[in-house]
């Protein structure tokens, strides 16, 4: 991310302070008005931008009470939604209730109001080719009429030049007739938006040849409970299935008025990109063909071609595409890494609606990772006595190892299920293995945990959980096995480690009884002396009690 100063100011329509303006190369233009207001605590893009140049970072979002993640702005930006802090007359609110509350402020001061963007695009619904469904569409005597005679095949007795469509200039198929006279049939096909824009309805009544939909079938399964998609799509498929959808409401085949209840756009895969010129031309080289030359830091400043000795320039990280020939064949990955570790690193390198950037240290890690969880089930299996897990007799690292399994049941069931964060669910499976390869003995509270292990990372690398799942004693399938099960009392702690935030920054961190009361704990973070360096002098406006996680300080 790279930007610079512009020297102008702005002032905040809301405090009247001057905010700064800066240019940056991740602010997209063609998105709303191609300006934007930054808030480093609470977007990483942002938060990552003003880490490198130096500029204010201040929270005005916390957790919201009961949330398990604590809000520490020295390592990352906080971009869940939450209760407001250092936010003037809006202090305490929630997102929703915020955002009411400063859009109906603004309106009233005639500095903005809420509306809807639609960024949705004109669609050329005709393509020259064969495959498609065919246009409904004659002409007589050059006049468009609608064709009578649909649905009609495509003719399969066709010759393709790689040229032109094969049914254009077919007499056989575009000599037709309207109503008795002669007509000539168009030729186009449909894109292919027109056919996916309502094939998810029709998938519900595969068999009904009467209709589009049998109305009784399509209703027992729409709307589609969730999609997962392209952001490319975004702006065309998905509106278009919206205006099929409510069309085929209408029309009476189907209830809901919108196709899908939930929507996950993935992200794009990005890769290195290399290049020559030839001439004022930029010629496009293969990562696999090139051999990096990188600095002190690791960071890479040339390259040469392997198979011709060319100098190349690097051109930075792109979406994979063929016209910058950055593709990479994940079979290839397969051959020399198997199946489980690239499943692995793909779901583990982003989160699945931003973009994964694929590298080849991210796919060995991942390697790594599955070849540590290999060998701490074999250890744990040539070391176990086989005794049973007594809950009551645990000593107090036997307790710890525990509260870190059932956390990570906790966390990963909420990841799967709610939050689709599949790297967050697979970095608390690898936190839970680092904690049971510090553990000192073999332990019955040892196979829970790599049971656990097993079980939440097979829908990701099936083949090694599956064999690990046989080492530990079982005789059926993994996959249809029992999610692991939550034990609450597994999570109490004696004591707990509370975060200290003075103006939404982290200065102290108390670790206290996990009994103390409320009031106790406000007093102790008050009287702590790292505290009272930054509250000394000040008036303390307000102490927020994060249970479990969290003490925040507003004073000025």
């Amino acid at each position: 991310k790279k930007g610079c100063a512009t020297g102008i100011m702005a002032i905040h329509p809301l405090t009247g302070k001057e905010v700064p303006v800066w240019a940056a190369n991740f602010v997209l233009m063609d998105y709303g008005t191609g300006a934007v207001m930054s808030v480093p605590g609470h977007d990483q893009r942002d938060y990552e931008f003003a880490k490198k140049y130096n500029l204010d970072i201040t929270q005005v979002i916390e957790p919201e009470q009961g949330f398990d993640k604590a809000c520490d702005l020295t390592v990352e930006a906080f971009t869940e939604k939450g209760v407001l802090v250092n936010s003037g007359d809006f202090n305490g609110q929630s997102f929703d209730t915020a955002f009411e509350a400063i859009s109906s402020a603004l309106e009233k001061m005639g500095k903005g109001s809420v509306t809807t963007n639609y960024r949705l695009r004109d669609w050329g619904v005709s393509r020259q080719r064969y495959w498609g469904t065919p246009v409904p569409v004659v002409y007589v005597d050059g006049e468009a009429k609608p064709a009578e005679d649909f649905p009609i095949e495509l003719p399969y007795d066709v010759v393709f030049d790689g040229a032109n469509s094969p049914i254009k200039n077919n007499p056989d198929f575009e000599q037709t007739t309207w109503r008795g006279q002669p007509a000539i049939r168009e030729t186009d096909t449909f894109d292919t938006f027109m056919e996916s824009s309502w094939y998810f309805a029709r998938y519900c009544t595969p068999h009904y040849d009467e209709g589009m939909l049998e109305p009784v079938e399509a209703n027992y399964w729409l709307p589609v409970d969730q999609y997962i998609g392209g952001i490319e799509h975004a702006t065309m498929h998905l509106m278009y299935a919206r205006f099929f959808h409510k069309a085929l409401r209408d029309e009476g085949l189907v209830e809901s008025s919108e196709p899908f209840t939930n929507l996950l756009c993935q992200g794009m895969v990005l890769a290195e990109t290399w290049y020559k010129m030839n001439g004022s031309t930029r010629v496009w080289v293969s990562p696999d063909d090139v051999e990096p030359t990188k600095d002190d830091q690791g960071k890479i400043i040339s390259g040469v071609q392997k198979s011709t000795g060319d100098a190349l320039v690097y051109g930075g990280i792109a979406k994979m595409s063929k016209s910058k020939m950055n593709g990479k064949d994940p079979q290839a990955a397969i051959d020399e890494y198997g199946a489980d570790t690239v499943r692995l690193f793909s779901m583990f390198a982003a989160p699945p609606e931003q973009t994964l950037e694929w590298t080849e240290s991210g796919v060995q890690g991942s390697k790594k990772f599955l070849e540590r969880l290999w060998r701490a089930v074999h250890q744990y299996v040539e070391q176990s006595d086989g005794s049973e897990l007594n809950v009551a007799s645990l000593n107090d690292a036997e307790k710890a190892l525990r509260r870190k399994t059932h956390e990570t049941i906790d966390g990963v069931t909420a990841d799967f299920g709610e939050r689709k964060t599949f790297n967050t669910a697979i970095a608390k499976v690898m936190e839970l293995i680092n904690t049971v390869n510090r553990f000192e003995g073999s332990s019955a509270v040892v196979r829970e945990a790599l049971e656990t292990a097993v079980l939440v990372l097979s829908p990701i690398a099936p083949h090694i959980c599956q064999e690990l799942w046989l080492q530990l004693g079982h005789d059926d399938l993994v996959i249809d096995a029992q999610w692991p099960v939550l034990d609450k009392s597994a999570l109490v702690k004696d004591t707990l480690l509370y975060v200290v935030q003075v103006n939404g920054k982290v200065r102290a961190k108390l670790e206290v009884s996990a009994s103390i009361a409320k009031e106790d704990l406000e007093a102790m973070a008050l009287a702590d002396e790292r505290v009272l360096s930054f509250t000394e002098g000040k008036t303390i406006r307000k102490v927020i009690v994060v249970p479990n996680k969290l003490v925040s300080i507003v004073a000025n």
